[in-house]
């Protein structure tokens, strides 16, 4: 018998066993607007059942980073999917969009049913909580390509926004108040730096902490943004304060942040230890404690508050609009 695609380490009938096991966590994520549907050459999306007049769409497409290598250390799979979708469904909404549908891709050198299968329940989860469909993904089997036991995520987001809602940061004024809001740890930031610091031992030894997903804030942001004008929001990513930030400021405007403002988690204090990390070295790489920022009127602090207690999420004015050079100061606080 001659060759086939099986013996060159494609099995085709397992991926389609694999895709018909996760169909059943698809369908947890169907949203007004989504048909449910998967399996086929394209998801489809209805704008108007979703009840937009004058949509502006907005994309994002991102993955999980080196944070995967953790996941793998201990084997554990079912929260990089959450991850992958908060990285995307985030930066979304940066422009007060509204996270609409999802597509994931996963490449492997091996499908391994259970492993894959934990992933897309993540993946499924991390669109429940943002409140958008999950209508479609590639699952790509590449022997040899990858290492046993290892595979990569990506992601891609569509979003919407009425076009007189869009946040765009021109109407940010001297003395609006910026407003940090908690991370849940490091998010999926700065893990190559993590790995070049701690030993294989100690990063299984700190896996829990390290493998905390990335927090999502589309609902409460949504909810925020029907009481009150959100003037700019930053997602703290790759580049962090030093980087990111800066994208939302105007050019005759700049942010200031109080370091001591806020509470910065533990891990951020040993990782900075462990490798001997000069400060703005930190701030250039990690959150600190800080998953988005956002700028508000200082009036409206009260309201925006309550908002995030509600979804348990701490927030914390950390810094101020001032006159200046675009950028972004952090300074000592009292």
């Amino acid at each position: 018998m001659g060759m086939t695609y099986k013996k060159a380490g494609v099995d085709i009938h397992k991926a389609n066993v694999f895709v018909g096991t996760i169909k059943r966590y698809t369908k947890l994520t169907v949203r007004p607007g989504a048909s449910g549907r998967i399996g086929g050459f394209g998801g489809t999306f209805d704008l108007k059942a979703a009840g937009y007049k004058d949509p502006v769409l907005v994309s994002s497409t991102d993955g999980v980073g080196t944070k995967l290598k953790i996941a793998f250390i201990v084997n554990k799979h079912d929260t990089v999917g959450i991850d992958m979708v908060a990285m995307n469904v985030n930066d979304v909404l940066t422009t007060g969009a509204e996270p609409l549908f999802f597509l994931d891709y996963i490449a492997t050198g091996k499908i391994e049913k259970k492993v894959l299968v934990d992933v897309v329940k993540g993946i499924a989860e991390g669109c429940r909580q943002a409140g958008c469909a999950l209508v479609g993904g590639e699952t790509a089997e590449m022997p040899a390509f990858y290492k046993k036991g290892e595979y990569d995520l990506a992601g891609f987001c569509v979003g919407a926004v009425e076009r007189g809602q869009i946040i765009d940061s021109t109407d940010m004024k001297i003395g609006d108040i910026v407003v940090g809001l908690e991370s849940s740890g490091l998010h999926a930031n700065g893990y190559s730096l993590v790995r070049k610091i701690f030993s294989r031992a100690e990063l299984k030894a700190l896996a829990k902490e390290l493998l905390k997903p990335t927090r999502i804030y589309v609902k409460p942001i949504l909810e925020l943004k029907k009481k009150i004008r959100i003037k700019g929001i930053a997602h703290i990513t790759g580049g962090a304060f030093l980087e990111k930030i800066p994208r939302i400021v105007p050019k005759d405007k700049k942010l200031v942040i109080v370091k001591g403002s806020w509470t910065i988690p533990e891990i951020f204090m040993r990782i900075q230890a462990k490798g001997k990390i000069a400060e703005t070295e930190m701030f250039r790489t990690f959150n600190m404690g800080l998953g988005m920022v956002i700028v508000i009127r200082p009036e409206d602090f009260r309201v925006a508050k309550k908002v995030f207690d509600g979804y348990r999420i701490k927030s914390w004015v950390v810094g101020s609009i001032e006159k200046g050079r675009r950028g972004v100061k952090i300074i000592c606080g009292l």
